[in-house]
C-alpha cells in the first residue's frame, strides 16, 4: 500500500497555488488526484461539449441547475475580488502532472449525480432554508473582498466550525455534499494507493478532515453502491398537489350544495383563477420574462394548479425560450458572468429563472386561494362547509333510498 497525503485548499487561495505547485516538486508523487470529475475537468480546460438547450428544458432541472450556477457565480465573485481565479489550484495541479510526466487522475464525483441527491435528500425546509441562504449570499458575494478571509477559510478550527454548521442547517443536504464525497474520493484514493508508492491529493480543505477520517479507518466507507445510486424519493410535489386538488374540490362541492347561490360559485371559480394568474405573472416578470411568457403563466396556472403532472412554469419557459432563443454557448456566459445582473440577461439563464419563479408564483396561489377564498367571499366557511356536508350528503343517501 502506497502512501497518501491529502492537502487542504482554498479554490479561490493564490497561497493554495503556491502550496500545490510546491507539494509536487518536493514530495515528487507518482500520482497527482484531485478533486474534479471528468465534466469540471474538461470545464477547466475548455474542453467541454455545448449541451443541448432542448434537453436541458425538458429535463425540468430547473432548481437544481440555478443552484449550481448560483454557487459557482459566488465562488467566481469572490475569486474576483480576491484576484484569483476559482479552481486556480487544481489548474496548477494540472499544469504541474503535464509538465512533469506525472499521472493524474480525477477523484470527484460526477457533479449531476451530486446534484440529484443533494436536492433529493433535502426535507422540504431545508431547501427553503438553502434558498434563502443562497440569496443572502449573493448579497453578500459584492463584497467578498472587504468581508472574506480566504486563508483563514483553509485553518482547521474554522473549517471545522464551518463544517459542523452546515451539518446544522442542512443534516441531509451535508451527508450528500460533504460526507458522501469524502467517502467516495477516499475510495479512489486507496485504489491509486495500491498501485502507486506516492499519492497526492489536492482537494477541498472542507474535505480533507473527513478524508483522513475514512483512510485512517476504511471500514468506515459506506458501501461505493450507496454512493452512486439514485435516489426514490416521495413524489411530495405530487402528493401536496393532490391534496390542493382534493381541497379545491371540496371547497367548491360545498359551495354548491350549501345554496349560498351561483353568484358565489362563479365567484369562487374567477377568484380561482385571479389568484393563481397573479402571483405567477408576477413572479415571472420579476424573473424578467418576457409579457407573453408571464401571460402564459397566468393562464396555465389555474389550470397546472388542478394537474401534479402540469407546471406553469414550464410553459413560461417554453414560451420564454421562443422569444428569447438560448444557445448551447449561454452555459459558457453564465460560468463567465462578472455580477449576477449580467447573468440574468444571458438567455438561458433567464428561461430557467422564469421557469422557477413562476412555479413558485402558482404554489403562492394555491396556498393563498384556500386561506383567502372565504374571507374574500366574505361568506361564513363554517357555515357554508357545514351546510355543504350535510345537504351533500342527503342527496347521496337519497340516491339510494
Amino acid at each position: 500500500m502506497g502512501e497518501i497525503k491529502i492537502i487542504g485548499t482554498a479554490h479561490v487561495s493564490q497561497k493554495s497555488v503556491e502550496e500545490v505547485i510546491e507539494a509536487i516538486g518536493e514530495w515528487n508523487p507518482d500520482v497527482v488526484a484531485i478533486e474534479l470529475d471528468q465534466g469540471r475537468y474538461n470545464g477547466l480546460k475548455q474542453q467541454q461539449q455545448n449541451p443541448d438547450i432542448e434537453e436541458i428544458l425538458h429535463s425540468q432541472n430547473f432548481n437544481q441547475l440555478l443552484i449550481q450556477w448560483v454557487l459557482a457565480y459566488i465562488q467566481r465573485k469572490i475569486g474576483m475580488d480576491v484576484g484569483v481565479e476559482p479552481g486556480a489550484e487544481m489548474k496548477a495541479a494540472i499544469s504541474e502532472t503535464e509538465g512533469k510526466g506525472i499521472e493524474l487522475a480525477l477523484i470527484d464525483r460526477d457533479i449531476r449525480m451530486t446534484l440529484h441527491r443533494f436536492w433529493a435528500s433535502m426535507s422540504i425546509i431545508e431547501k427553503l432554508k438553502m434558498f434563502y441562504a443562497l440569496a443572502g449570499s449573493l448579497i453578500v458575494a459584492d463584497d467578498a473582498s472587504e468581508m472574506i478571509d480566504i486563508e483563514e477559510l483553509k485553518k482547521e478550527d474554522f473549517v471545522t466550525v464551518a463544517m459542523d454548521e452546515f451539518h446544522k442547517f442542512s443534516p441531509r443536504g451535508a451527508y450528500a455534499l460533504i460526507t458522501e464525497r469524502d467517502a467516495y474520493m477516499s475510495y479512489h484514493l486507496l485504489q491509486l494507493a495500491q498501485t502507486h508508492e506516492r499519492v497526492l491529493a489536492v482537494v477541498g480543505a472542507g474535505h480533507r478532515k473527513g478524508m483522513e477520517g475514512f483512510l485512517s479507518n476504511p471500514k468506515t466507507l459506506p458501501p461505493m453502491s450507496d454512493l452512486v445510486a439514485t435516489i426514490k424519493t416521495r413524489p411530495w410535489g405530487k402528493i401536496i398537489a393532490g391534496a390542493m386538488l382534493v381541497m379545491f374540490a371540496v371547497i367548491i362541492l360545498a359551495i354548491i350544495f350549501s345554496g349560498v347561490g351561483t353568484d358565489v360559485l362563479l365567484l369562487a371559480l374567477f377568484y380561482w383563477v385571479i389568484i393563481h394568474g397573479i402571483p405567477t405573472m408576477a413572479c415571472t416578470l420579476l424573473a424578467g420574462g418576457h409579457i407573453l411568457s408571464a401571460i402564459t403563466g397566468f393562464l396555465i396556472s389555474p389550470i397546472s394548479a388542478l394537474h401534479p403532472l402540469i407546471a406553469a412554469g414550464w410553459f413560461s419557459a417554453i414560451v420564454e425560450a421562443k422569444i428569447r432563443k438560448p444557445r448551447p454557448s449561454d452555459v459558457k456566459k453564465i460560468f463567465a458572468a462578472e455580477s449576477f445582473s449580467e447573468m440574468r440577461k444571458i438567455p438561458l439563464f433567464k428561461v430557467v429563472l422564469v421557469a422557477a419563479l413562476a412555479n413558485v408564483g402558482s404554489s403562492i396561489g394555491t396556498f393563498a386561494y384556500l386561506i383567502f377564498i372565504f374571507p374574500i367571499l366574505g361568506v361564513n366557511p363554517e357555515v357554508v362547509l357545514s351546510t355543504g356536508f350535510e345537504n351533500m350528503w342527503h342527496s347521496i343517501t337519497n340516491l339510494f333510498t
